[in-house]
């Protein structure tokens, strides 16, 4: 016998462990068939597993199915994993057969290895504290699995919807800022009418100020749990006592409020609420990309582009033209969008592929969303400190594009006719003579009267149309 290993059985038959692991037989089978994206489960899931052991043991402590001892080991090994220790010993990939069942026997076998030390005995010693008759009793890998997918997707949004809340702070900052500069607005990439940059970027606080709703209100299905519910929902092998007392325990140890579904058989089932979560994230990821579209056009130049606005300089652009510079930081927030709007397609694509009391396909879904959370959550990040924040207007260059474009005599459609402004606007782009050249050259206005009428704040707000009488 090899002192290195031990040997454990599980229904395939024995297999060796090496002996100092924590892991097991179930654990070591998952790593060896699924080696698939060589990323290990997120550490915040693997935590929320514990915390859902640790809630699990105390109700079943509650109801007297196991003695205090035990209880108190599995929790104590529990809050070790919540505090980061023993990451190392799961080894299953984060994307697995088996509806994520490699997954739970690992937190499963880990615990109670530890456990089992903890109470004075030997890795492997499973008449002490077994992984499936103690650490998992009353459980199943479809209630665990879901609602520790659930409070990841929680402990994840947090910060998300923090740096969504800074993006707009930065927004509104910046519109404050610009609020007297003038510039032309354009529709279909053509000069249409002046708007003030400040405009433009109120509404950029404003389209995030709805993402952070909807995020907010999809995050919500996210506290509904089908713990209890066991394999299929039915509540098979499940203790009325314990039923009743583990959202409370679930609750004390997620730090925020978890409740049961109110039909577990639903709950079981349907993976609805994650798809609800990705498709906010989604639409928030083309809202920045839309976002990120703009600013690169405004500063796009910087000399023969518009040229509008200037990004903070973060990098050289190019390893063959010398000072070169581009919209790094925009550019890295239409990537993202584009990963996180392909990762809704694996969600949505995930929670359908469900046959009747199950959706075996969980373990891709947590894999694609919460990457998604938090490659938005760092990408959000990033373009506040290296970008949003350092944006400077081009005043000079504003005020230019306003006064050549033809785009103004929208204005004095009201005064003297759509037709006669149409023909003011062809002039004006054929020659390169100023609307405002042709009106007064004609004698259609007089200076005073023009001046009013083209003030270019007063072209971006309500008011008054006074109509001369013909």
């Amino acid at each position: 016998m090899n002192e290195n290993l031990r040997i454990e059985h599980d229904s395939i038959g024995d297999l060796e462990v090496p002996a100092d692991a924590y892991y097991g037989v179930q654990s070591l089978r998952g790593a060896e068939n699924f080696k698939i994206t060589g990323h290990m489960l997120h550490p915040l899931f693997i935590k929320n597993m514990a915390k859902i052991k640790k809630a699990c043991a105390y109700a079943n402590g509650y109801m007297g199915a196991f003695e205090k001892e035990k209880v108190d080991a599995i929790a104590k090994a529990c809050d070790e994993i919540i505090a980061g220790g023993f990451m190392e010993s799961f080894i299953v990939d984060a994307i697995q057969g088996g509806a994520g069942t490699s997954a739970n026997m690992n937190a499963n076998e880990v615990i109670a290895n530890r456990a089992i030390e903890i109470l004075g005995g030997k890795k492997g010693d499973y008449k002490i504290v077994h992984p499936n008759d103690h650490v998992n009793y009353g459980q199943s890998t479809n209630d665990v699995i879901p609602s520790a997918g659930k409070m990841t997707v929680i402990d994840l949004i947090k910060p998300l919807l923090e740096s969504l809340n800074a993006l707009v702070s930065a927004f509104d900052e910046k519109a404050k800022q610009f609020d007297g500069i003038i510039k032309m607005g354009r529709t279909q990439l053509q000069d249409a009418v002046p708007i003030r940059l400040g405009q433009e970027f109120a509404a950029y606080a404003a389209v995030i100020r709805r993402d952070i709703v909807r995020i907010s209100n999809a995050e919500k299905d996210m506290h509904i749990v089908n713990m209890g519910g066991s394999a299929i929902g039915t509540c098979i092998n499940v203790d009325p006592k314990y039923l009743e007392k583990i959202p409370t325990e679930l609750t004390k140890v997620a730090g925020y409020e978890l409740i049961l579904a109110d039909d577990l058989i639903d709950g079981t089932q349907n993976l609805d609420g994650f798809v609800n979560v990705s498709s906010a994230l989604k639409t928030c990821a083309v809202n920045l990309s839309k976002i990120a579209n703009d600013l690169r056009l405004m500063s796009s130049g910087p000399k023969t582009g518009i040229g509008e606005i200037a990004l903070p300089a973060k990098q050289n652009g190019s390893s063959i033209m010398p000072g070169k510079i581009n919209p790094v930081i925009p550019e890295v927030i239409n990537q993202v969008a584009f990963l996180v709007i392909g990762h809704d397609a694996t969600i949505c694509a995930a929670a359908e592929a469900g046959q009747l009391e199950l959706n075996a396909f969980e373990p891709v879904l947590f894999y694609q969303l919460f990457e998604s959370i938090s490659a938005m959550t760092n990408a959000i990040n990033t373009f506040i400190e290296n970008c949003v924040t350092g944006i400077r207007a081009n005043k000079k260059q504003c005020q230019e594009n306003v006064e050549k474009s033809a785009g103004i005599v929208t204005a004095m459609a009201p005064y003297i006719g759509y037709q006669r402004s149409a023909f003011i606007a062809k002039e004006s782009l054929a020659t390169g003579n100023s609307v405002r050249s042709i009106i007064l050259r004609d004698n259609i206005m007089t200076e005073e009267e023009l001046n009013e009428i083209l003030d270019a704040r007063g072209m971006t707000e309500p008011r008054a149309i006074k109509i001369k009488e013909s």
